[in-house]
């Protein structure tokens, strides 16, 4: 062990193997796994300081490089890493939990189509969870100010970037349903994953699911899918888009209506010409 302790090399030291015969101690919150590849195979374990950290859930034959050190155990003998670090590999790990939560969510049925919730048609409240600085915000006000100005905007300010956003999401929706609003749009503009990653939280995509009023997700640009945009009832490609589609156009229904009575107007000439 001291001959172990004192190699520095054996301080920094990058592996990479196959996860097996994982374990997820609850009660302490450390990992401990075994890494392997065709031929060999190490004992390792990550406490819960370094585990808690990780972006991902380390499973049964996954492909990883691990940064820690190399120790021996005296009591049992055992010669094994102390993982301070965790990546995929081939994959980051930003996109492995994405995955690892879709797939999970998808399971329990909160992507079904079953669950969607219509569209108000010609909604009077349109309740908006975003950043009351952002861009975002100023696309939605600018469209819908154009396209329906008789539609109540109702802001709920809330974090979109950062440790704390998604908790701060999760009250501004709940905030939005006590104004009984006919629809809501949940969003940002446009950002790197790690930027958008507030909305493929777990706490974030529950509430939406949960909430009672109906849902447009509106996060970052086209090509961008978060968990949020997959729960919630309809997915806008951006801001703006959600804008558009959560109420109609005052002009067409302007011109609507004056067909309408257009043609309202010849019917009843003709029916007077009838009777005289």
């Amino acid at each position: 062990k001291g001959l172990l302790d004192e190699d520095v090399q054996l301080k920094s030291i990058y592996i990479r193997g196959e996860i097996s015969n994982f374990t997820n101690h609850l009660r302490t919150g450390h990992f401990y796994f075994t890494l392997k590849d065709a031929r060999t195979s190490i004992k390792a374990v990550m406490f819960k300081w370094n585990a808690s950290r990780l972006r991902f859930l380390p499973q049964n034959g996954m492909s990883v490089i691990i940064f820690g050190s190399v120790q021996l155990f005296e009591r049992d003998g055992i010669c094994q890493i102390i993982c301070a670090d965790m990546q995929p590999d081939g994959l980051g790990a930003l996109y492995m939990a994405f995955e690892q939560l879709k797939e999970r969510l998808g399971r329990e049925g909160l992507f079904d189509q079953s669950h969607k919730k219509p569209l108000p048609s010609y909604p009077q409240k349109i309740a908006v969870v975003t950043a009351k600085t952002g861009a975002a915000l100023q696309d939605i006000i600018h469209i819908l100010s154009r396209r329906w100005p008789l539609g109540e905007l109702i802001l709920c300010p809330a974090l979109v970037q950062g440790e704390n956003a998604p908790a701060s999401i999760v009250s501004a929706l709940r905030v939005a349903e006590t104004v009984s609003p006919d629809v809501i749009i949940v969003g940002r503009g446009g950002g790197s994953l790690e930027d958008l990653w507030a909305f493929n939280d777990e706490r974030v995509a529950r509430a939406i699911y949960d909430c009672r009023i109906p849902v447009i997700s509106a996060v970052g640009h086209e090509t961008d899918v978060t968990i949020c945009d997959l729960v919630a009832d309809l997915r806008a490609p951006t801001p703006s888009a959600a804008a558009e589609l959560c109420a109609p156009d005052i002009s067409v229904l302007r011109r609507e209506m004056a067909e309408i009575a257009e043609s309202l107007d010849r019917c009843l000439s003709d029916r007077i010409r009838l009777e005289e």
